[in-house]
């Protein structure tokens, strides 16, 4: 069994989607996680986790809103068996080098529980978290998602505050979605 591998979900996160990407193979990305690996920290409940890695060669989406900012709203899912949801990106911004970079990983078990392994890896990469702030809050509806136990998201539970930072922080930004 591999100890890390590249879930189907976080192949999304290339240049060419509203998605932060790693400029480089998905063999190196695994490679850059297993050597950083030591610095895990603890997700948002047990059997997820954040690898830090250094931010050469990743992209962020994530832009700051401004009265020139032009929008798109979609209404879709994230993958194919899950509810639509509403989706506002940027098409007037680009993506950035990035100045954070977590990459989450979830365990098989966790993984497991709503079928959604893509391998047999111990450790699976679900996504590449590239940011220009340190921490970022994450988004919302993924908030809601995991809460609400959606299709395509992973139980947990949060606090209002944790609810209103997301929201407030998210006020400000959103993705860029390159053509």
């Amino acid at each position: 069994m591999d100890m890390i591998a590249v879930n189907d979900f976080a192949k999304r996160h290339v240049k060419k989607s509203s998605y932060s990407y790693f400029d480089g193979t998905w063999k190196e990305l695994e490679d850059l996680v297993y050597k950083n690996f030591s610095k895990a920290e603890k997700g948002y409940r047990d059997g997820v986790i954040l690898i830090p890695v250094p931010e050469d060669r990743f992209y962020t989406s994530m832009c700051r809103i401004s009265k020139d900012s032009i929008f798109k709203t979609l209404y879709e899912p994230r993958q194919e068996g899950e509810e639509p949801v509403l989706k506002t990106v940027l098409i007037n911004g680009e993506k950035t080098p990035a100045k954070y970079v977590n990459i989450v990983l979830y365990r098989h078990d966790v993984l497991a529980e709503n079928n959604e392994n893509s391998t047999d890896a111990e450790w699976e990469i679900i996504s590449i978290n590239a940011s220009l702030v340190e921490n970022e809050p994450m988004h919302p509806m993924t908030m809601a998602r995991n809460m609400l136990e959606k299709k395509g998201g992973t139980k947990a539970e949060y606090t209002g505050e944790q609810f209103a930072e997301a929201l407030w922080f998210w006020k400000d930004y959103l993705m860029v979605e390159e053509s």
